[in-house]
């Protein structure tokens, strides 16, 4: 794997799983969210650990491919605003969209 189509891996990657809570009822996909759907609580603290799942894929993308490079803060306040920005199509499809 080269590394362009790492990058547009993990992109893809992370705006599938930056929607995934919002266009789903199910918790991480596996287990059924009750008789109500999941609370919007829920759903961001779903979205939180999808961020850290796609950075745990990303780094081992990063270390396969070569050296790893440590990262500050600045790093990962800009992926955790791109991820929520990924994530506003399917929060506008569950919570701003008329029915």
């Amino acid at each position: 794997m080269s590394l362009q189509s790492a990058v547009y891996a993990v992109i893809v990657l992370a705006l599938i799983a930056a929607n995934l809570p919002f266009l789903s009822n199910r918790w991480l996909l596996l287990w059924p969210a009750g008789v109500r759907s999941k609370p919007l609580w829920g759903r961001l603290a779903e979205l939180v650990l999808w961020y850290f799942i796609v950075g745990a894929v990303a780094l081992g993308l990063e270390q396969h491919l070569g050296q790893r490079y440590p990262q500050g803060w600045e790093f990962y306040a800009i992926t955790a605003a791109m991820f929520l920005t990924f994530a506003f199509p399917g929060f506008v499809l569950r919570y701003l969209l008329r029915r």
